[in-house]
């Protein structure tokens, strides 16, 4: 009877060892599979790795590429463009490759017209003024918020036609408003920030109205809200200067948006150009621009504080 015990207790002892070594076997194979063939596997990174190395290698490619062509150009004397080494060139892209131009004038480059000849080129334009309400208007729909287009005209007017900022700004008006909501003007002025075009279409409107203190009021927010003084003025005689060509334009019946330059989703604005430049006479506009152009050479000499000398500006023409 003890014998028999015997022979079974060692029959249990061997199928337990069989069951947990099989185990530690699966796990071990387990964590061997998820070590090769897993998200961060030395197979994916073996990939990563000859992808990145890839890259690099055609980087380094271009770059030998345009320094030997640049060192042969100096000491030839050539002043051709690149147009000859671009299709060679090309030929080390061996996948493909995403080149971004963000430039107005890009159809004039060498480089742009060898592209267009060998690659897919896809031109992308500033939205539309309706185009920029369309999107905002399904961004509100999506989240049931409601906005009437004179506020969605007004919130434009004010941020700017940024999209991303426009997007910023939307967000946190639907988010105010709440599901059901409805978006308010009141609520624009509470939250927007106002870009600087805007800020400055308010500051060019209370100097035509002769508004002295609320003028001041204006360029004192910019300076408490860290605006470098240097850059109001630039926007300022940026302001005027385009309130000069609209008077000009005006008179000999011109386009105005042409005149002004202004891209498809400014279009909007030739209006307030329009009723501001009635604001002043022609020989007013351009005593402005003179004063402005005398204070940022004074006081980049040392002549006058900027600030002071601003305040100044704008006193004498309210």
């Amino acid at each position: 009877h003890t014998h028999t015990d015997s022979l079974e207790n060692k029959k249990g002892i061997t199928l337990v060892a069989l069951v947990v070594t099989i185990v530690v076997l699966l796990i071990l194979a387990g964590v061997s599979i998820n070590l090769v063939l897993g998200e961060n596997g030395l197979i994916t990174k073996a990939q990563e790795a000859k992808q990145k190395s890839h890259e690099e290698s055609i980087k380094e490619q271009a770059d030998m590429a345009l320094a030997n062509y640049q060192l042969e150009k100096a000491k030839n004397g050539e002043t051709s463009s690149l147009e000859d080494n671009k299709i060679e060139n090309l030929e080390i892209i061996e996948e493909s490759c995403v080149i971004v131009f963000i430039e107005e004038t890009v159809h004039k480059f060498d480089f742009y017209k060898t592209l267009e000849k060998n690659a897919v080129i896809i031109e992308t334009k500033p939205l539309k003024p309706a185009e920029i309400k369309n999107k905002l208007k399904r961004i509100c729909a999506m989240y049931k918020v409601n906005i009437q287009d004179q506020n969605l005209n007004y919130l434009i007017e004010i941020a700017g036609t940024n999209m991303q900022t426009l997007l910023n700004e939307i967000r946190k008006l639907i988010e105010f408003a709440g599901e059901n909501g409805e978006i308010q003007k009141e609520d624009i002025d509470k939250l927007t920030i106002k870009d600087m075009q805007a800020i400055i279409f308010d500051l060019t409107d209370y100097l035509g109205s002769k508004n002295t203190e609320k003028a001041l009021v204006v360029l004192g927010n910019l300076i408490y809200n860290k605006e470098p003084l240097q850059k109001i003025i630039i926007t300022l005689y940026n302001h005027f200067k385009k309130l000069y060509l609209t008077k000009l334009a005006l008179i000999e019946r011109r386009d105005l948006v042409e005149a002004l330059s202004l891209k498809p989703n400014q279009v909007f604005l030739t209006s307030k150009y329009k009723k501001q430049a009635e604001y002043f006479s022609t020989k007013e506009i351009e005593n402005i621009l003179k004063e402005l152009i005398d204070l940022d050479y004074k006081s980049k000499n040392g002549m006058i504080d900027l600030d002071v000398g601003l305040k100044s500006v704008l006193c004498k023409n309210c």
